[in-house]
């Protein structure tokens, strides 16, 4: 009976050391998430419910004061919209420009190396060159967009397209479209690896042509894939500010001004660092209620298809 308890503790002890490392290899994770994760949050919630100076913090508490003036701030309310509806077309566009040079690279995989080097080069490219190097392409003044439009004859004169209400923002898209496109190209042509390929040849025996391959079989077994880069480009657009920074400053008039760029205005141009932190969780609010039908849709396609 006695040694029956002396294993038994020994037992119990065992599994006491086993819980304690388990914990010990798990703490350096919380410490992470603590430091970089919870305190930022918790300091932002803060600061929200404040009255808050760039340089002078938590002055007074206001409650929800910084959000009531938030909901009535037509500036920053048309500045969420236009986030979305730059975010939403711009990240399908490139999810279908990605999925097919994934195809193209996949369908090719000599050529495909050279293809994947180049590809890669706006992904090495500092953001803030790439918005430079777009705004001497737009620029009105021997610019390179509208030199070849000027010698195909398709214009008469200059067209300044970033100080344009109708094409600033649009400019802003196709420079977003050369930066992440590449992204997209290579997450989409992972997932066109993982594919089984005995799939594709059995189709290739019965007959099936590569357009009947690619809509019943490659792009309902890509799906979950899919609708997961969406939603990774999805947020990556919704925040996008350096393109904005670097190219039209929010301009002409706000034209430009995405919600990530008004924020950094509102934070670091007026130093209203208490009104930006409940600016900031507005948006974060709506980048969340956005993206939840993607991801229900995604657990639905992982349901249908895999």
């Amino acid at each position: 009976m006695a040694t029956l308890d002396i294993g038994s503790i020994g037992i119990s002890r065992t599994r006491s050391r086993r819980r304690l490392g388990s914990w010990l290899l798990v703490l350096p994770l919380l410490i992470g998430l603590a430091l970089f994760t919870f305190y930022p949050l918790v300091y932002l919630a803060a600061l929200s419910i404040s009255k808050s100076q760039l340089g002078s913090t938590f002055q007074e508490w206001v409650g929800g004061a910084n959000f009531r003036a938030a909901w009535n701030d037509n500036v920053f309310i048309d500045s969420l919209k236009r986030s979305v509806l730059f975010a939403i077309p711009v990240a399908f566009f490139e999810l279908v420009a990605g999925l097919a040079i994934a195809l193209l690279v996949h369908g090719n995989l000599r050529g495909g190396r050279i293809i994947r080097t180049l590809i890669l080069l706006p992904l090495i490219t500092p953001p803030i060159m790439i918005a430079t190097a777009w705004k001497l392409i737009f620029n009105p003044a021997g610019g390179l967009l509208n030199s070849m439009l000027q010698r195909l004859g398709l214009i008469d004169e200059p067209i300044s397209f970033l100080g344009s209400s109708e094409w600033a923002l649009r400019a802003v898209a196709l420079a977003d479209a050369w930066q992440w496109t590449p992204f997209v190209a290579l997450l989409a042509f992972a997932a066109l690896q993982s594919l089984p390929e005995d799939i594709f040849e059995a189709s290739a025996t019965d007959g099936a042509s590569i357009w009947t391959r690619f809509w019943t079989i490659t792009l309902p077994m890509l799906m979950p894939a899919l609708v997961a880069i969406y939603l990774i480009k999805l947020i990556v657009s919704l925040k996008v500010f350096d393109l904005v920074y670097g190219m039209t400053f929010g301009g002409p008039g706000f034209d430009t001004n995405l919600a990530s760029f008004h924020i950094y205005r509102v934070g670091l141009q007026q130093f209203n660092v208490g009104y930006a932190a409940a600016q900031t969780l507005i948006f974060g609010l709506l980048v969340g209620l956005l993206t939840m039908p993607i991801v229900f849709l995604r657990d639905w396609s992982i349901r249908r298809w895999q």
